[in-house]
């Protein structure tokens, strides 16, 4: 069984907001396999995605800085190898639409994912995307619990549709292909 978490803040309040575009890559897989979320057994909601590859996708209900201990309870309840995770964040260092998958790494300043790393360490795959940074002045915790601006909303849909995209080759044909299809230029973009 594979694993895809997507990381965000519960409730009303962050939805549409850049920290929550791994919530928003969950919804569109679940859309895509017509699964709904339900609760879990561990503070998390959950959908299963039957067939061939078996697949469970999360939604962690502890709020971004305590994702971890969702994620680890979420491997310990089912029985899933790190290997089997993938981890879909938003990232403010990478522009507006650019994904970068990696197998393994730091938590490169990231809330959630230092709260993995500290639960299950940094042997997982993560796939992030990028949100942009926005004004430099402005506070980054602030920045990232915006809503994104009306201007962005056809290249978040788009960067979402790649990003769902991406964690299905995650689940088919593993991480590396998933770097090798989509750490390089974006076809949209690219002339």
């Amino acid at each position: 069984m594979k694993l895809i978490v997507g990381l965000g803040n519960p409730g009303a309040k962050y939805r549409g907001t850049r920290h929550n575009i791994g919530f928003a890559v969950l919804d569109e897989l679940a859309a895509r396999r017509q699964v709904s979320f339900e609760s879990a057994p561990v503070d998390a909601l959950i959908a299963k995605v039957r067939g061939a590859d078996e697949v469970l996708l999360a939604k962690p209900l502890t709020f971004m800085n305590a994702s971890g201990e969702a994620v680890g309870a979420l491997l310990r309840y089912y029985k899933i190898e790190i290997a089997d995770l993938l981890v879909v964040v938003d990232d403010v260092q990478l522009p507006l639409g650019k994904l970068r998958a990696r197998v393994r790494g730091s938590a490169g300043g990231h809330n959630g994912l230092k709260s993995i790393v500290a639960h299950v360490g940094d042997a997982f795959s993560r796939l992030r995307i990028g949100v942009g940074r926005g004004d430099p002045r402005r506070d980054l915790a602030d920045h990232v619990l915006t809503r994104f601006d009306a201007d962005e909303a056809a290249e978040v849909e788009r960067v979402t549709a790649r990003a769902a995209d991406a964690a299905e080759m995650f689940v088919t044909s593993g991480i590396g292909a998933v770097m090798n299809g989509f750490n390089g230029g974006d076809p949209a973009t690219t002339e």
